[in-house]
């Protein structure tokens, strides 16, 4: 079988998984959020945390809500981080440094999972497990909490309530995540990944030295990880190493687990706003534009220009030899894409015009199809832009899902569009301006500004993936990028609280003739032009002098 037919069968595969789960999960999510009824379990966790799971929230109180539970999470893993040499099944690791401690804990906490460290040297298996693993969990239900909150928004009216931050964080673990999670960790167990205890085995290499090799509960990190589209590995090599993903096959179901949820959301809002075409819609919009990248990335792979190169029959410098070049550009699309950050294969050795559309698919705002519940409000925000922009080209007043867009809602919009690109340039830009910062880059020039600017847009967009030249385990680098993953996670999400707090507040407007129907393909490439445009196009000027240059 050739290579490309290979890859042609992987993806046909994973289009098939996701068409069949797309309808019943998508519904099953949509009845987790709707249920007036709590289980057993869940009103035990409300009596002890004192949460009355049928009193609404106003969109302040859920967005303070959610603030409250961030803050004192990211504390409870910074504690454990640095108290880790007192605490059990440490494996004589010593506490994490604070300022790389402070970046893990905003990492996590804010669902990009970067990590400027090796996990199998740095992290016991308790803090692995207590402290990552459930971040893993609660920073994905975060993200679906806010996206429900912002349909919500759409579906009611003349009311102030978007739902209970609570009922809708428990129920996302607990309903959705975790079953989910157990399930595609016996998966993995049975495909060959590692799930023990172990404090390691020291075995004789090749060469004759001896070296250590840590096991450790990696299998149900590796599925929430995907899952979740958080992206931290208990390994340093990420999907890369064999315990995390020892196969094709494992290859192929991590990347299934990382868009299973984004994608299934689509059809979520459109059973939840009554109108399953505009499901369909967000998700056309969604599905193009990944298409394109993942045709672009694997055409840039595939070319293999040079003598070594093509000897090689592709770009295999920095790939799995296991998965090939076709796997590797199906998994970095859509983990650059789905703000998951797994990466198995190392982004800095694809083709410079190959990497620079991994950074490109970060910077069209993680939309395509986007993290779990940040994909589909960040598309949903877009739509907003495209209907206000067709509105303006006609002279009417535009409206969506039967709400005005008015000037306080482009407002909200406008910021939640600027957040990322003012964090992501100022960051790269104060990098490149100092000495010390530039120092950490492994390769000069052009290149070395792609890894700076890596760095930055995969915090600014908590994608959480590193092209992987940069030593970024550094003072200035730890806490900037940890308050730039901070910053870009949680006011975008007080924005789209905002937002679906000014929307519940309208009266629905009826359909009429000159109402833009949202669920066409005009408007499918309508939107996705706003993506490429409004999101996109912003970095152009940084990829022009980066990943442009090295490749022209």
């Amino acid at each position: 079988m050739s290579d490309t037919t290979a890859g042609l069968l992987q993806v046909g595969l994973l289009l098939v998984a996701l068409a069949v789960c797309y309808r019943p999960l998508g519904a099953y999510m949509a009845r987790v959020y709707t249920s007036e009824h709590d289980s057993r379990v869940e009103r035990a966790i409300y009596r002890v945390i004192g949460v009355d799971s049928r009193a609404d929230q106003r969109w302040p109180v859920y967005a303070r809500s959610l603030l409250a539970f961030s803050a004192a999470s990211m504390l409870g893993l910074y504690a454990l981080q640095r108290l880790q040499p007192h605490l059990p099944m440490s494996l004589g690791f010593p506490g994490v440094a604070p300022d790389q401690a402070f970046n893990t804990a905003a990492s996590f906490v804010s669902n990009t999972n970067w990590q400027s460290y090796s996990g199998e040297s740095t992290m016991g298996h308790l803090v692995q497990m207590s402290g990552l693993t459930v971040q893993n969990f609660v920073s994905a239900a975060v993200g679906m909490a806010v996206a429900v909150a912002l349909i919500r928004g759409f579906m009611r009216s003349r009311t102030e309530r978007i739902g209970n931050f609570w009922v809708d964080l428990v129920r996302g673990t607990l309903r959705i995540l975790l079953p989910i999670s157990v399930v595609g960790t016996l998966a993995l167990i049975a495909l060959g990944s590692v799930q023990n205890f172990s404090s390691g085995t020291t075995v004789t290499t090749v060469s004759g030295n001896s070296q250590t090799i840590t096991g450790g509960p990696v299998a149900s990190q590796e599925a929430i990880k995907e899952l979740g589209t958080n992206g931290g590995g208990f390994y340093n090599a990420n999907a890369a190493h064999p315990f995390e993903n020892p196969n094709a096959l494992s290859n192929l179901l991590e990347i299934f687990l990382l868009l299973l949820i984004p994608v299934a959301l689509t059809y979520t809002f459109g059973r939840m706003m009554k109108d399953q075409r505009q499901g369909y819609a967000i998700l056309a919009a969604m599905a193009s534009l990944w298409g394109l990248i993942l045709v672009g990335i694997s055409a840039l792979e595939a070319a293999h220009p040079g003598t070594a190169l093509k000897l090689a029959g592709a770009a295999m410098e920095g790939k799995e030899t296991r998965f090939g070049e076709a796997a590797s550009a199906l998994f970095a699309t859509s983990t650059t894409g789905t703000s998951t950050g797994a990466v198995n294969s190392f982004h800095s050795s694809f083709t410079e015009l190959g990497g620079g559309l991994t950074i490109f698919n970060m910077g069209l705002g993680e939309v395509s199809p986007g993290g779990v519940g940040s994909g589909l409000y960040g598309m949903l925000v877009l739509a907003m832009v495209t209907v206000f922009i067709a509105g303006l080209m006609v002279g009417r007043t535009p409206e969506y899902l039967g709400k005005k867009i008015t000037a306080r809602e482009i407002k909200l919009v406008s910021l939640y569009i600027l957040t990322s690109p003012v964090l992501v340039l100022a960051g790269t830009g104060l990098a490149m301006g100092l000495d010390s910062a530039r120092a950490s880059m492994l390769n000069p020039g052009s290149h070395g500004l792609s890894e700076v600017l890596y760095a930055y847009m995969s915090a600014g967009n908590n994608n959480g993936s590193c092209f992987c030249g940069l030593s970024a385990n550094t003072g200035f680098y730890n806490t900037s990028l940890g308050l730039v993953m901070l910053a870009v996670r949680f006011i975008p999400i007080v924005l789209v609280l905002a937002l679906a707090g000014s929307l519940a507040r309208q009266q629905p407007i009826p359909a009429n003739a000159g109402t833009l129907p949202t669920y066409r393909l005009l408007f499918v490439g309508m939107l996705v032009g706003v993506v490429v445009i409004v999101a996109g196009l912003t970095y152009f000027p940084a990829l022009a002098l980066g990943p442009l240059a090295q490749g022209l």
